[in-house]
């Protein structure tokens, strides 16, 4: 890859999506595309239909959970080199399958997951200002949303 010239010309996609994501793999992951001479990665998660293929409601807690471990994959590698990270909504799993989870009904989940990124975590004060911002009373992340 190094004497191919490639690293040059695009800069790699790491996609996952679990709630339990390996930090460390994705960490050494990582390592290996700078050892090839790749000096920027993005990162690729979910807000929405990546649980399912007949998924119709959006369980927060799973998104927000892959979200706070790329935080963490961040954080251990080198500072320079994420240039950004893609944050996907999957309406199906191929051409022939049916919708899954619409997006009116994640809504919430994308606020929360761009919320946890943008203040590099999560909190009560992050869940409040979701609340806030979307004129919710009670955001539930572990359970699915009434």
């Amino acid at each position: 890859l190094s004497e191919s010239g490639v690293p040059q010309l695009v800069q790699p996609m790491i996609w996952d999506y679990a709630a339990d994501l390996d930090v460390e793999s994705k960490v050494h992951l990582i390592e290996k595309y700078r050892r090839c001479g790749f000096s920027k990665v993005w990162f690729a998660s979910a807000f929405k239909g990546a649980t399912g293929v007949n998924q119709s409601l959006t369980l927060i807690g799973h998104h927000l959970k892959n979200h706070l471990q790329w935080l963490k994959v961040a954080s251990s590698s080198p500072a320079e080199v994420l240039e950004g990270i893609a944050l996907t909504g999957w309406q199906r799993y191929d051409h022939f399958s049916v919708l899954c989870e619409l997006l009116p009904v994640a809504i919430p989940s994308l606020a929360v997951c761009l919320q946890a990124l943008k203040n590099g975590g999560y909190s009560e004060k992050v869940k409040e200002d979701v609340e806030k911002l979307l004129g919710m009373s009670n955001l539930e992340t572990d359970t699915f949303m009434r």
